[in-house]
């Protein structure tokens, strides 16, 4: 093995081999990545609002939000996975994920804890709704192993709505 091969194989492109056409696997790793931006960004707001709960029900919002920040982050390696196997590329650092994310930020100083779970309910519930569509892209590209990926984290993302919605019920 020569310095050429060692130089080509420095400058070959990541390139999985997979049964999808070029344009496919585009499509599918531009979906998966923009929901992976989604995931880390989720991610890192419930883990935001943890360090940052106060109040009466503190120790029940705080261990909530650290289950659902342990299930969230569970995704991303996953995520990132299935896009290499189909053969594209990843997100490549913070910055390249903002730039995908979808969901907003809060870079508020304080937020209410009723505020927080209200605002993490929503965030769950739009990122639901991109995994449907997600999962509409892989149907109809015939990725099965991602769209079964999907149908877990779906439900998994309306578990935490429907937890967060009733933390911030009100009681009659």
């Amino acid at each position: 093995m020569g310095k050429q091969d060692t130089l080509a194989r420095r400058k070959a492109p990541l390139h999985t081999r997979s049964n999808f056409s070029d344009d496919t696997v585009a499509n599918l790793s531009g979906g998966l990545n923009a929901l992976l931006a989604d995931v880390l960004a989720l991610y890192l707001k419930t883990k935001n609002f943890h360090w940052h709960m106060s109040g009466p029900h503190f120790r029940d919002f705080h261990l909530l939000l650290d289950e659902q920040g342990v299930e969230i982050i569970g995704m991303v390696d996953e995520i990132a996975e299935r896009v290499r196997k189909l053969g594209g590329t990843t997100v490549r650092s913070v910055g390249h994920a903002s730039r995908l994310q979808r969901l907003s930020d809060n870079d508020a100083d304080f937020v209410t804890p009723s505020d927080m779970l209200a605002e993490l309910r929503e965030d769950n519930l739009r990122l639901a709704a991109s995994m449907r569509e997600t999962h509409a892209l892989c149907d109809e590209s015939g990725d099965v192993a991602s769209a079964s990926l999907l149908e877990n984290w779906i439900d998994q993302a309306e578990r935490r709505t429907w937890f967060l919605f009733e933390a911030t019920r009100q009681s009659a």
